[in-house]
């Protein structure tokens, strides 16, 4: 495990092909990369822009009671976005400057066997994402379908299949296809969003001012927790940043790169949570398609809404949902990046996404988020504990795709250590995804330094080989 050698563009990195690895998981050259600062920016916007982070806002109005008030939503979506873009900007660099995926990167800390239970970790939490965010463009298909129909359509179940094919079909060209469906929906999307909140505005001040803006709150564990929730909705997406990033045209500097997540996720993430928490407190519904119906009362608004939120879910799970585990199954089986994705697709199905939120809570949500930033909280420490500190930002590339190579086997101290950091957030999980990473970090600087600080850790036979 060389610390000498660093490589800082994908031009000087020579892959051992005969690992058999597909050609999606190999470090994306200079001239393959198609994606500006412009189409980046628009793409996160179009991931903001989703189901997801507008139930988010609904969960702070349950049966009428706002959890926290305006002040204290817009604080603590403050506090997390800054958070967010940070650790973007952070992770994003080995992907950005050597052009690895998420699944290479994780070799690094873990291993090539002990990345499977990491990336596995990233993988199925973005499968349970895909399922309700096409659950959400299902219901809203649904009700399109339904006005359309004179209500002799009326089958969640089918349109959920429908939209489920359709982003198979989509996702199968790759990132060229999420560039432009991303401008495309974010545009779109936000034009339709702004009519729903100066509808809200209009019609529903009154009682959203009484059961949210002026709402009492509270500034004790709910208000940490939610800012917990908050980190918890983008923190699969950080931890894989590199699968993002790897496609970002060079030149491009760290901070610019910070400004390229901030700017959009305040933009995005600011607009739809608090639609949705107007919605919540409007009609009492947490599912914000339903609660769309309630609010606007006219079925061809109604359709032109409903579409907008088809589109958004096919968007954001563009992004943020189809790419990771899809490199995930392809690292792990050797398939193709296009049997890979309907596998990805299909196993979507089974996630039972009409668990998660309810027409009155979207409490299960919450609680689904809450525990899997457990576990993804240690793995980003990790992460960047290992490049930073340990590594000085000094990666052989090359030598992450060596099967049976010094990175072969698992770390056991990237396991251990990310057992200890979820262990530690399982203990106050309201507060899980913040005390995993300050855990699972210190755990694996410790682990690493102390019970490997012989020459043989330099040399990378830490890896067990069992």
């Amino acid at each position: 495990m060389s610390t000498n050698a660093v490589r800082q563009t994908t031009e000087e990195v020579s892959i051992p092909y005969s690992t058999g690895i597909d050609e999606s998981l190999k470090p994306k050259t200079k001239e393959s990369r198609t994606v500006g600062p412009f189409s980046y920016m628009f793409m996160w916007i179009g991931d903001g822009v989703n189901l997801g982070n507008m139930t988010l806002g609904a969960s702070l109005v349950v049966a009428g009671v706002a959890t926290l008030n305006l002040l204290q939503t817009f604080l603590a979506a403050a506090i997390a976005i800054g958070i967010i873009s940070i650790f973007f900007a952070l992770n994003d660099r080995l992907g950005y400057r050597t052009g690895i995926p998420y699944v290479v990167q994780l070799r690094m800390s873990f291993g090539v066997k002990g990345s499977v239970i990491s990336s596995l970790l990233r993988g199925i939490p973005a499968i349970v994402w895909y399922g309700f965010q096409s659950w959400t463009g299902g219901t809203a298909l649904n009700e399109i379908a339904k006005i359309v129909s004179g209500g002799s359509f009326d089958n969640v179940a089918i349109c959920f299949v429908v939209i489920q094919l359709l982003q198979i079909v989509l996702s199968m060209f790759g990132f060229h296809a999420i560039k432009w469906m991303e401008i495309l929906a974010s545009v779109v999307i936000m034009l339709g969003l702004v009519y729903v909140f100066g509808v809200l505005m209009a019609s529903h001040s009154d009682v959203i001012a009484q059961k949210w803006v002026h709402a009492e709150g509270s500034w004790g564990l709910p208000f940490f927790a939610f800012i917990m929730v908050f980190l918890g909705n983008y923190a699969a997406i950080f931890l894989s940043a590199a699968d993002y990033s790897r496609e970002l045209k060079i030149g491009i500097s760290d901070a610019k790169r910070g400004f390229l997540y901030f700017s959009p996720i305040v933009v995005a993430y600011g607009f739809v949570l608090t639609i949705g928490a107007m919605l919540a407190a409007a009609t009492g519904i947490s599912n914000p398609v339903k609660a769309f119906a309630v609010v606007v009362d006219n079925p061809y608004i109604t359709v032109a809404v409903s579409a907008f939120i088809v589109i958004g879910a096919v968007a954001v799970n563009m992004v943020a949902n189809i790419i990771p585990p899809t490199y995930v199954i392809t690292s792990l089986t050797k398939l193709k990046y296009k049997p890979a994705v309907v596998i990805t697709g299909l196993l979507a199905f089974c996630s039972c996404p009409w668990i998660l939120v309810q027409d009155s809570s979207a409490q299960g949500l919450n609680t689904f988020i809450l525990i899997y930033s457990a576990f993804l909280g240690p793995i980003a420490s990790i992460l960047l504990v290992e490049y930073y500190i340990l590594r000085k930002q000094k990666v052989d590339v090359s030598h992450l795709y060596e099967e049976n190579g010094q990175f072969a086997g698992f770390n056991p101290c990237a396991i251990l250590a990310m057992l200890i950091g979820a262990g530690a957030a399982f203990m106050q999980v309201d507060l899980g995804w913040i005390i995993g990473v300050i855990v699972g970090g210190l755990s694996y600087l410790l682990l690493m330094k102390f019970t490997f600080k012989n020459s043989a850790f330099k040399k990378g036979t830490i890896f067990e080989k069992k």
